[in-house]
């Protein structure tokens, strides 16, 4: 990328580190209310009256200058708030101009999930909106979009279905939010995404939010943005800062014991992280003899029961919920006490998505790691990522191994080294609400 001065500053690799219209680059802090933000006025109504008070310092950043109609790039630590800094301009600005606006996501949850804030924040307005995911009907699919919504979100696998199928065009999409960057490049969705992206307008748009930019998120936004707005709230890689990270150094046999002793010891609500799906299926089955209700969520879950298994959990029906990486951005739980990594991520990168489902929105939360004794190399790669020292922890004293069938657990079978996800996530959706507010001329049927 060439590099060119301008006002006196350096432009490089396609990010634009100057001030727009006065407001510094800069990576901490955030305002003590939504007003002065550029924020509508009836928007502003709906924030306080859903009890939005006080935006994250990702939020305080964000809002204005995309509210400009700029280009951005926003790193932040996950939990931190990223959905309400894409939302509320982007559902302002589709009040202002024609057009849709399209959020691309990794996961089938974390669509749904940020639909979820989209409905509760924009429906007063009469917003619109259809998720397009794997695990429902394309024909309810295509009846959604046949009624013209405002924002599309959707998963990268099932949109391209969708393109190729010819129920739908991307053409009078005029803003487009590509969340969790990083770790749809990691599912393997960068074909999927440039494809997307040739099949998008050149005038639109376009808000990036990661909580890591690796080099080729980097590349990207040089090639599709148009000298982007780096926010950037904490270093990428960043962990949460008010998690307490700990580490037990334990044989494999052993890990079943410890992980009944720490269900013992907190009481509350716990995410625990197998490297499999197939491993978080036995795990399942193990803490429900250990006398815990328990949930999973992999990708061999059908749609349904992964939602039922993130709605049991929020709801308390479920008091652990087991899940592989595929989950690791799409659960949006307050309040989960503890993380346990009952076995190590297979990149560091992850780490920092998992703990990041504690600890959210400000408050406290604690990590507990699990470690063979070969794994110290791994311990390390993430220390250097987060930039802290894992404290490591003494073994307590272990409860007796309980009497499981040879392969309900720890059984012979030699896991592999694969995360949760076998390869991108292909489509399924719902529709949002209708309104008036944006209605803007006859509707245009997709193809």
């Amino acid at each position: 990328m060439k590099r060119t001065a301008s006002r006196g500053r350096v432009r490089e690799e396609g990010v634009n580190r100057d001030t727009i219209h006065g407001m510094p680059n800069t990576s901490k802090g955030g305002t003590a209310s939504f007003y002065g933000l550029g924020i509508a006025p009836s928007l502003l109504d709906i924030l306080q009256k859903s009890r939005f008070t006080i935006p994250t310092p990702i939020q305080s950043k964000a809002i204005p200058v995309a509210i400009q109609g700029k280009d951005l790039v926003g790193i932040a630590q996950t939990g931190t708030g990223k959905t309400l800094a894409f939302a509320v301009p982007l559902i302002q600005r589709l009040e202002a101009i024609k057009g849709r606006g399209l959020i691309l996501l990794p996961t089938r949850e974390l669509a749904l999930q940020v639909d979820e804030v989209l409905v509760r924040v924009g429906r007063p307005l009469g917003l619109r909106t259809v998720v397009v995911i794997g695990g429902a009907s394309m024909g309810n699919q295509v009846a959604a979009l046949r009624r013209n919504p405002h924002v599309i979100v959707a998963t990268p696998g099932r949109l391209i279905d969708h393109l190729d199928q010819r129920t739908l065009s991307l053409q009078d999409v005029r803003i487009l939010v590509l969340d969790e960057a990083d770790r749809m490049f990691d599912m393997g969705f960068a074909p999927q995404i440039r494809k997307i992206l040739a099949r998008l307008p050149r005038d639109r748009q376009t808000m990036l939010f990661s909580a890591t930019m690796p080099p080729e998120i980097s590349k990207l936004a040089a090639e599709y943005l148009r000298l982007p707005f780096r926010i950037e709230v904490a270093p990428s890689g960043t962990a949460a800062e008010r998690v307490d990270h700990e580490v037990f150094v334990v044989g494999k046999n052993d890990k079943p014991r410890l992980l009944e002793k720490i269900l013992e010891e907190y009481k509350g609500t716990v995410l625990v992280f197998s490297r499999t799906k197939h491993g978080a299926k036995k795990l399942t089955r193990a803490v429900s003899v250990m006398g815990h209700r328990a949930a999973e969520i992999h990708s061999n879950r059908s749609l349904a029961q992964r939602k039922e298994a993130l709605a049991g959990f929020k709801s308390g029906k479920y008091r652990v919920l087991v899940a592989t990486d595929i989950a690791a951005r799409g659960i949006d739980v307050t309040g989960i006490e503890l993380v346990v990594n009952y076995d190590l991520p297979d990149r560091a990168e992850d780490y920092v998505h998992r703990i990041g489902r504690t600890g959210r929105a400000g408050r406290a939360g604690k990590a507990i790691s699990f470690a063979t004794p070969d794994q110290q190399r791994d311990i390390r790669d993430i220390e250097r990522l987060v930039r802290m020292q894992l404290r490591r922890a003494p073994l307590p004293g272990l409860p007796p191994a309980r009497a499981l069938p040879p392969r309900e657990f720890g059984g012979p079978r030699r896991e592999g080294r694969g995360g949760g996800y076998g390869g991108p996530s292909r489509g399924g959706g719902r529709p949002g609400g209708g309104g008036s507010r944006f209605r803007r001329g006859p509707r245009q049927r997709s193809r």
